[in-house]
């Protein structure tokens, strides 16, 4: 009985023997084919979730980081209209971005691979107010409603960085028309040249880097803002009367969370968790350590003592500077980077802008202009695989890759700038471009939005 019974329960052993060895082959076998039939229509989850974290991140620049950066540089009587026009633009910008804007930037219908066409400065409007975008449209590895909304970040960072140019003396209703004459006019077709792909202006034909920006927003929100201040007009009193920052608390904790948030602004832009957004996160670290420390040194050695504004300018300049280069060059690149735009935004900020004379409030050309024509042009050099950077592509050399990146600066300049002042003058015959003589030395909060940031009393 004993024998019978354990030969029994030798058979079921060996009968679950075959069936569990059975099983195993059929998953070894099996779900590498589901899970590659998954992966054909499915997002990857560590590349989508990097991109909602990225995404945040940039919001979180405009609102509450630049927002509080410029609204401690402005006076006391002008700060609630800074965080106003960063919040409307935030708000309005969506929705431009919906109707329009994501198409003109990112159709590429009509585009061909090394061919010039229409199609290379701007897209077309067949994804108007997202047609055709679904819960399961994909761009790359990650939801296409994520890439939008990613994209639409950057659209609404580059027109409140043009702000701080006319700050304390542009009419509301003037800032919110041009931004949106501006965002559909000049930035989509800009973005469009630079991140579409095949048949692209910048990326394709010319052969130009610009991982995250440096000609889309930063040379492009820089220019417009030189072109803006000096077309409003200097602030009443600007020779004359000193114009203090209000809270240099506001403006270091602004600072602070630029660069925080920079770090979706830059690795973010490799559109994937790996190795690229890793190297992007590092080098965004070094060239805003480097430049921060390097206008410190050049302020203290030229005043005396090193102040707070210098040295949260100074990091902006080097977050600016790695902007178009952080998915190209290597830490080597970045410490130049940084030392070469914290030196050269502290002179643009100051010496050049006395200078010339211009009212750039807030030094939006001093350190977004001038810091992305720096790492635009420093890109072409650390791209190369002796100097750190991830190698020059194939036919390329450092004065062909440095050509490139000169001539998409070249378009850069004369669109945004030629563009910029085409709608500053429609503007200003239409509604006015700068407010009254009284409302300015009353105040923008007052003046604009009948309300006061801070109790005067």
């Amino acid at each position: 009985m004993q024998q019978r019974c354990a030969s029994q329960s030798t058979k079921r052993r060996s009968g679950y023997t075959r069936i569990g060895t059975l099983i195993v082959i059929l998953l070894i076998c099996g779900v590498p084919s589901l899970a590659m039939a998954q992966d054909a229509t499915a997002p990857d989850s560590g590349d989508t979730a990097w991109m909602l974290t990225s995404t945040a991140l940039v919001l979180f620049m405009t609102i509450p980081g630049l927002a509080l950066f410029y609204g401690g540089l402005v006076r006391v009587q002008n700060v609630l209209s800074v965080l106003m026009q960063c919040f409307a633009l935030t708000g309005l910008i969506t929705i431009i971005w919906i109707i329009c804007g994501y198409s003109l930037a990112f159709n590429t219908a009509g585009m061909e691979a090394g061919k010039i066409t229409l199609t290379s400065f701007v897209g077309g409007l067949g994804t108007m107010f997202l047609k055709g975008v679904g819960v399961d449209s994909l761009s790359g590895t990650i939801p296409e409603t994520v890439f939008i909304t990613f994209q639409l970040t950057f659209a609404i960072i580059t027109p409140a960085l043009i702000a701080g140019a006319f700050a304390e003396r542009m009419k509301f209703s003037a800032m919110l028309i041009f931004s949106i004459l501006w965002s559909i006019i000049v930035y989509a077709p800009l973005c469009h040249m630079a991140w579409s792909g095949d048949g692209s202006l910048f990326g394709d034909i010319i052969g130009a880097l610009d991982f995250a920006g440096g000609n889309v927003v930063h040379i492009n929100a820089g220019i417009a803002a030189l072109v803006a201040a000096i077309l409003v007009g200097k602030r009443i009193g600007y020779q004359t009367t000193a114009m203090p920052p209000h809270s240099l608390t506001l403006t270091v904790v602004g600072a602070s969370m630029l660069w925080v948030g920079w770090f979706g602004f830059n690795a973010g832009s490799a559109v994937a968790a790996d190795g690229a957004a890793g190297m992007a996160m590092l080098v965004t670290q070094i060239s805003t350590a480097t430049a921060a420390v390097a206008w410190m040194f050049v302020e203290w050695g030229k005043h005396g003592k090193p102040s707070a504004l210098g040295i949260v300018t100074g990091a902006v300049a080097g977050l600016v500077a790695i902007t178009p280069a952080s998915g190209s060059v290597g830490p080597i690149g970045a410490l130049a980077i940084g030392l070469v735009s914290g030196v050269v935004c502290f002179w643009g900020a100051t010496s050049l802008k006395s200078k010339l004379g211009y009212d750039d409030s807030l030094d939006a050309f001093g350190v977004h202009g001038i810091g992305g024509i720096v790492g635009a042009l420093l890109t072409g050099v650390f791209v190369a695989k002796g100097l750190g950077g991830n190698g020059l592509a194939e036919g390329m050399t450092i004065g062909t890759q440095v050509w490139a990146q000169l001539l998409s600066i070249i378009i850069t300049i004369a669109w945004s700038g030629i563009l910029s002042f085409i709608i500053l003058k429609i503007v200003d015959a239409t509604v006015g471009l700068r407010v009254e003589e009284d409302d300015e030395r009353m105040g923008l909060d007052l003046s604009q939005h009948n309300e006061r940031g801070y109790n005067l009393s």
